[in-house]
């Protein structure tokens, strides 16, 4: 399951962490327990419709937060936390609203859990990956890999990088030198659109990746950088000596580093994914 999607009974529900709490799409919320085909429709016509039975304001318990929207690109939705999310659906005339409150109550217990207990997000992420087929090597990889992002991550904000367009900018640099091309492309190359691209990636560009953002991270320390400015400069500085190793792979096999190869493709996923639509 993605960080940044739920799901509840076959629906997805956009969530994202805020205050070190789950806060979720209230519209995602509406589509799930109504079934409604235009659920944002929905929600405008129940708040006027609670406002005026309860003279009291639904929007009160959402606060604007930027989710990823079906065409990638992210958009202020209205979000609300998990005791928002229990007031809202008390106005949901739904049979699906108790099994929802159970399920919505164990999502946040779990979060409280994580913050508690690190390793208990950890364990549940690796659980994940192998209950999606992927090989104990390769979730290892993928697990260092996440823990070397953090640490670049919270490099980046002790040296005053803010906003998400510039964490989305500093990445795609790093990747540029690394790869040689951009991730929307090297998502094309692989045949995805809204999927992870990392978690598509074969042991070779996982390392490769892990290389480049470890190596900005080093020189973003050795150089003190600050700024998005500087830090821009030592992304594609930290990227090509990840991109000067994959050069001289390829000249040594004869193979490209970049491949088409993904976990869409592996046998072992295909027949998970038949086994699930069964």
């Amino acid at each position: 399951m993605d960080s940044k999607m739920a799901v509840f009974k076959g629906k997805g529900i956009r969530r994202i962490l805020h205050k070190n709490e789950w806060w979720f799409s209230v519209v995602d919320v509406i589509a799930a327990l109504t079934d409604s085909l235009n659920p944002r429709d929905y929600w405008y016509k129940m708040k006027i419709r609670v406002t005026t039975e309860e003279s009291a304001e639904l929007s009160t318990f959402c606060r604007q937060l930027k989710l990823e929207s079906p065409d990638g690109k992210k958009y202020a939705t209205d979000c609300s936390n998990t005791e928002g999310i229990f007031r809202i659906i008390q106005s949901v005339p739904s049979p699906k609203a108790e099994p929802f409150k159970r399920w919505l109550a164990k999502v946040g217990y779990e979060r409280v859990q994580e913050i508690e207990d690190p390793e208990l997000g950890t364990k549940r992420t690796r659980a994940l990956f192998k209950a999606k087929g992927y090989s104990d090597e390769w979730i290892e990889k993928r697990m260092r890999g996440i823990a070397i992002r953090e640490e670049l991550t919270d490099e980046w904000k002790k040296r005053q990088v803010k906003e998400a367009k510039e964490y989305e900018i500093l990445t795609a640099e790093i990747a540029k030198a690394t790869f040689g091309i951009t991730p929307s492309a090297h998502k094309k190359i692989k045949g995805l659109e809204r999927e992870n691209l990392r978690d598509h990636m074969t042991d070779l560009e996982l390392i490769f990746t892990m290389l480049g953002e470890a190596s900005t991270t080093a020189i973003t320390r050795a150089d003190d950088v600050q700024g998005f400015i500087e830090n821009k400069s030592a992304a594609k500085k930290g990227g090509s000596v990840a991109g000067k190793a994959r050069k001289d792979l390829e000249l040594k096999t004869g193979r490209k580093v970049v491949s088409r190869e993904n976990y869409l493709s592996h046998p072992e996923s295909l027949k998970k994914l038949e086994k699930d639509q069964q």
